[in-house]
């Protein structure tokens, strides 16, 4: 019996090596800055993006993008700089998501984008989740770091 190769990934961070899984999943991704949504009630940070599928790469014919939403959950507070949140038309390019811990388990979750922008969460404990969702299509290249 064959087995049909994955489409979606859908994964869980609890810890700092699980977080660095998912900055390299969504190393690259694209979203507007109309795409981040913090739910401060309910303590968590929302994040829509169109994610360069790495775990394709050299696997298949041709280069793909998914939609995806990246959710972090137990966010105390948001701190956002070089990124100007009144136009949410603005394209960011997400590089990388660290996390800086702090008393443990407590820490700050820091999304590095291009340019210079970064958003850095206050958070009572790592707790983030990936998920693509159906939506996909063929990207226009690899992307490439200088």
């Amino acid at each position: 019996m064959s087995q049909k190769p994955m489409t979606q990934l859908k994964l869980m961070a609890l810890d700092s090596d699980d977080l660095q899984i998912i900055s390299s999943c969504c190393q690259d991704a694209v979203l507007k800055v109309g795409d981040l949504d913090y739910l401060a009630t309910q303590k968590q940070f929302v994040l829509s993006l169109n994610r360069y599928a790495w775990e394709l790469d050299g696997k298949s014919k041709t280069p793909e993008r998914r939609k995806s939403v990246l959710h972090f959950a137990q966010v105390n507070g948001v701190k956002v700089s070089g990124i100007d949140r009144s136009d949410k038309e603005v394209i960011l390019s997400l590089l990388a998501v660290l996390f800086h811990p702090s008393e443990s388990p407590s820490g700050e979750i820091e999304l590095v984008f291009a340019g210079d922008g970064a958003i850095k969460l206050n958070v009572e404990c790592i707790e983030a989740q990936l998920s693509d969702m159906p939506a996909a299509w063929e990207a226009k290249g690899r992307p490439s770091h200088e």
